[in-house]
């Protein structure tokens, strides 16, 4: 029990260290939370700071989520490392959406989410970025190509058995708690989208 504290509250932190707001501040002279959508997240930070500050956020947000498994596999030992992992998965998701060390006001955690899935199952972590992709492509809205690869990725670990990196315990159920968890996080885009309202983005500028 204690190691699933541990790697809780590693991920927790990781996740809470929002490179966004830092980032925001540092190049623009403000708060991302306080321009654009308010959302403290990659998609905000190419509409209020632009390319540069958003590809760095990015980068440093799947990091994170790559970090937290990594270590949360590497301190649990052989104490069941499958749990461990999809805790720190967890934690960090959560850390991102509700920073302790800013106001709880952070992201919608699609970026650490991405580096989460590439680290638990690098086979599914691409597959539903390469579909979340081609989703934002299609539709030119990140809001449905994050929703629909997150329902994705429950779905696959149904089917894909191979290349996670712990076995022991099911990630059907954790795959379905993450996705709940994102699609929660993304309840005033998916009202936006049913009212037909959601933002788009432009692939010109």
């Amino acid at each position: 029990m204690g190691i699933y504290i541990a790697v809780f509250a590693i991920g927790y932190l990781i996740g809470s260290i929002n490179f966004s707001v830092i980032l925001s501040r540092k190049m623009a002279g403000f708060d991302l939370r306080e321009k654009g959508s308010k959302n403290a997240g990659t998609t905000n930070m190419l509409r209020t700071v632009g390319k540069k500050g958003a590809l760095f956020v990015l980068i440093l947000d799947i990091l994170k989520g790559v970090a937290a498994v990594l270590i949360a596999k590497l301190i649990s030992g052989d104490y069941n490392q499958a749990v461990a992992c999809q805790i720190a998965a967890f934690a960090v998701v959560l850390g991102h959406t509700f920073p302790i060390f800013f106001e709880f006001r952070g992201g919608k955690g699609v970026a650490t989410s991405i580096g989460v899935l590439l680290v638990l199952n690098w086979q599914i972590g691409l597959i539903c970025l390469v579909y979340g992709i081609l989703m934002i492509i299609l539709t030119r809205m990140v809001s449905l190509g994050s929703i629909t690869a997150a329902i994705l990725f429950p779905v696959l670990t149904v089917f894909i058995r191979n290349h996670y990196i712990a076995t022991g315990f099911n990630y059907v159920i954790f795959g379905a708690i993450m996705a709940c968890f994102v699609l929660f996080n993304h309840r005033s885009n998916i009202k936006r989208l049913n009212n037909g309202t959601e933002n788009r983005i432009s692939f010109k500028k």
